[in-house]
């Protein structure tokens, strides 16, 4: 019987570049700007809180932050969220006024805080803004099914090879780049422990699929990691 997996969503990193301010008119994106602030945030510095009271979506003008949900005793990372993305859309409703799941800085970053009243506002008055947020909702939704589908489904070498690939291909965009992750956060974002993290990249890089010479990762053989992200 042929292995069905699903292509394309099962990557920890957001893919779907946000271009909803394409769509505002001169007087909205000068009511947005002046509505909201950049901050810096220092690396593994939380960027919001899970439960705490919705104040403004965010948008990451650079760096990477995780997404994670928290129990007070575990912790699930939902994604990873590159720079020209959007944060706090899933608490766009007027009927839910908490966050659902915390952020946190990977690395340094600038995140522009716009004001939540001022981006609904935004949403109700333009449909075709309104339809590129509905879009990047139903991208998040997706990414989210097939990170699921990642954590129960996929051993632990399809997990890694994800997390590699997307890496690659769409935070870095090159073959070639400087982890900014630690073990640990590898094995955090695979749900397995960084002693399996350290043991499976060596055995990539035995195998010819990656080059690792310190944080420098350099992918070798992407049609392997391809298959063993479909198979493993």
């Amino acid at each position: 019987m042929e292995k069905r997996v699903i292509q394309g969503t099962s990557c920890t990193i957001s893919s779907h570049y946000c271009k909803c301010f394409e769509k505002l008119s001169s007087e909205d994106k000068e009511l947005l700007d002046a509505s909201s602030v950049v901050i810096k945030y220092n690396k593994r510095e939380i960027i919001c809180k899970q439960g705490s009271f919705v104040s403004h979506v965010m948008y990451v003008e650079r760096g990477l932050a995780k997404v994670f949900i928290n129990d007070g005793i575990n912790s699930l990372v939902l994604k990873i969220i590159p720079s020209g993305n959007l944060l706090g859309l899933s608490s766009l409703s007027e009927d839910q006024n908490t966050y659902q799941y915390s952020a946190m800085a990977y690395v340094e970053s600038e995140i522009k805080l716009i004001d939540i009243n001022v981006f609904r506002q935004l949403v109700g008055r333009n449909v075709e803004f309104a339809k590129e947020v509905i879009n990047i909702l139903s991208a998040n939704s997706l990414q989210i099914y097939g990170r699921f589908f990642c954590l129960t489904h996929k051993q632990a070498y399809g997990r890694m090879a994800d997390i590699l690939l997307c890496l690659s291909k769409r935070v870095f965009k090159q073959e070639e780049f400087d982890l900014p992750l630690s073990r640990k956060d590898l094995a955090e974002l695979s749900g397995i422990s960084p002693e399996t993290v350290i043991r499976m990249l060596k055995k990539f890089s035995d195998d010819g699929l990656i080059h690792m010479d310190g944080k420098s990762i350099k992918v070798l053989d992407y049609d392997r990691l391809i298959r063993i992200s479909e198979f493993g």
